[in-house]
This record gives C-alpha cells, sequence and structure tokens, in this order.
C-alpha cells in the first residue's frame, strides 16, 4: 500500500469544505446554582413568551417547571 502525502504546507488553513465539517470548538458558559439562584429558593426565568420557575427542593435538587 502506498500512503498519500499531505498537500497543506505546515502551518496553513484547511480549505473550506474540511473547515465546515470540523466540530465548532465554542465553549458552553457555566453558571453556579448558587449563582444564578443568588440565596432564593426560587427564581423565574423568561424564554421567549413563556415564563418557568426554577426552584430548589427540600433535598436540595433542582427542579424547572412551565
Amino acid at each position: 500500500m502506498h500512503a498519500e502525502k499531505s498537500t497543506l504546507a505546515p502551518g496553513a488553513a484547511l480549505p473550506a469544505a474540511a473547515r465546515s465539517a470540523a466540530p465548532a470548538a465554542s465553549a458552553v458558559r457555566r453558571l453556579t446554582s448558587a449563582g444564578l439562584m443568588q440565596d432564593q429558593r426560587e427564581v423565574e426565568i423568561e424564554h421567549g413568551n413563556k415564563v418557568y420557575r426554577l426552584r430548589i427542593t427540600q433535598l436540595g435538587k433542582l427542579i424547572l417547571t412551565a
């Protein structure tokens, strides 16, 4: 078998087709529940035209309801 050599020079940009196929490397923003809740047991979150409630249960779990 004959291995093909890369035609890209070291440090060269990938062709557009190869770039679009590569997964995006964007970071997901992380929030702490303490920072989000700010010493409250329940908060309301608006999303579109709906209001959701995020609350902390007695067992310390989070529940999101519409």
